[in-house]
């Protein structure tokens, strides 16, 4: 009887708070009691409703399981509850797809991740079959720090236009800018466990889900600057990388900005193919530089390599021509430099013939990586997808030697200046550029 009544007031308590929400604009998505509204997509595994909560149960031999809204969405403020057992993959799904043209119906889009075994990558935000990470928490510890083991835990998605933003119990844990996708279906996952007995009957668990599609600007979360954030729209600049100071230095269309530097024909080698900025293999088109010197700064570059290819970002190009500080761009595997010069200072992302970088297992071999330079004055920084590889200054005792005992010892005043072109070198290989950003820096 106690049970019964127990039941009996719950179920009278979601009616009346579902009632209040709608007149707030809030919709619940689901009624507590069944799952109407909820089709299961994918594999085999379970789903069913247990005290006012959607229960996803791991189950042996089920491939990824999704249990999707009927309804897809655009403009949204989404929240739930959640709570998982230790070791669960899992994810919450937004702006998602599921068509027989790709990849015979398989789930894929946007996907908040819930896996709390792995720190960097719970509650950040996975593409799922599609590009794979776009945000993960490796550099954002206080996002980190969000999720409560064993605990319910508080999601809010918000998603308006290319903004996509996160916070899991009021914590930020996602911010990025994309447009691959401007609505879809919500749905919860249950990751396959191949044949695990020790995970089979494990659960996740979901409850209070609701989501709001009018009036959404009155509610957003005013803008912060506590996670960074990622913007994965080609050769753009968001709105909060404008106000950060970032301008593009490839606007996607053309060499607007770019000069070559021996006067050659630069159409005659490089070429924008795709929004991507393209030196072809042995074309003789020779080096390009920007328009403008650059002194302090921070600069990003995204760069795909083709087998055995060579090339380079370099910067405080000025008086000695083509000669100054390089960031090496190469095949290591494939291309004999990567042997020469001394302990690994000619492979990827090391200061060519002077410093190793260390790092290289971040790196994708072939397909798109992050290059960054910092530079503060003397003092610069190499980083490769979100990790920094070295560092040096220029200018004193130390670098000195570094330079006495390089390919540049006898280069007078090398790197000496204190403002220079940046340059994408022409090694007679194809090497593709996209997503060139820079700020000044005080």
């Amino acid at each position: 009887m106690k049970r019964l009544l127990f039941v009996c007031l719950l179920v009278a308590g979601m009616c009346f708070n579902a009632r209040a929400e709608e007149r707030d604009g809030w919709v619940s998505l689901f009624n507590g009691r069944n799952l109407k509204g909820w089709t299961k997509l994918g594999g085999k595994a379970k789903f069913k409703v247990e005290e006012g909560a959607i229960v996803g149960i791991c189950t042996k031999g089920a491939a990824n399981t999704f249990l999707a809204t009927e309804k897809n969405y655009g403009d949204f403020i989404l929240e739930m509850e959640y709570k998982v057992d230790e070791n669960v993959n899992s994810g919450v799904q937004f702006r998602s797809h599921s068509r027989a043209d790709y990849q015979d119906g398989r789930v894929y889009g946007y996907q908040f991740e819930i896996a709390p075994a792995w720190t960097i990558f719970n509650s950040g935000v996975f593409d799922e079959a599609r590009r794979g990470w776009l945000y993960s928490l490796e550099n954002e510890p206080q996002a980190q720090q969000a999720f409560r083991h064993g605990e319910w835990n508080k999601l809010r998605i918000e998603a308006v236009g290319t903004s996509l933003r996160v916070w899991v119990n009021g914590i930020p844990t996602a911010d990025f800018v994309d447009d691959a996708d401007s609505e879809g279906f919500i749905a919860l996952q249950v990751n396959e466990i191949g044949d695990s007995d020790e995970m089979a009957g494990r659960t996740v668990r979901w409850r209070n889900i609701r989501i709001k599609t009018e009036g959404v600007a009155s509610e957003l979360t005013p803008a912060g600057d506590a996670i960074a954030e990622r913007n994965h729209i080609l050769n753009s600049i968001s709105p909060r990388e404008a106000a950060e100071g970032w301008s593009l230095l490839f606007n996607g269309r053309d060499l607007e900005g770019w000069k070559s530097l021996s006067g050659r024909d630069m159409s005659k080698g490089w070429g924008v193919d795709n929004g991507e900025l393209v030196i072809h293999a042995k074309s003789g088109a020779g080096d390009i530089v920007t328009d403008r010197m650059y002194g302090s700064f921070d600069l990003k570059v995204d760069f795909r390599i083709t087998k055995g290819a060579n090339s380079g970002i370099k910067y405080f190009i000025n008086s000695n021509g083509s000669v100054g500080c390089e960031y090496q761009i190469l095949d290591d595997e494939n291309h004999p430099d990567a042997k020469l010069g001394f302990n690994g200072n000619r492979r990827l992302g090391s200061l060519y013939d002077l410093i190793p970088a260390a790092g290289w297992q971040y790196v994708d071999k072939y397909g798109w990586n992050t290059a960054r330079i910092v530079v503060r004055g003397d003092k610069v920084e190499h980083w490769i997808n979100g990790h920094k590889i070295l560092e040096y200054e220029r200018g004193n005792m130390m670098w000195d030697t570094i330079v006495s005992h390089s390919k540049f010892a006898r280069v007078k005043g090398f790197a000496a200046d204190k403002e220079g072109y940046i340059l994408l070198q022409d090694h007679n290989d194809e090497v593709h550029y996209r997503n060139l950003k820079i700020r000044v820096l005080d």
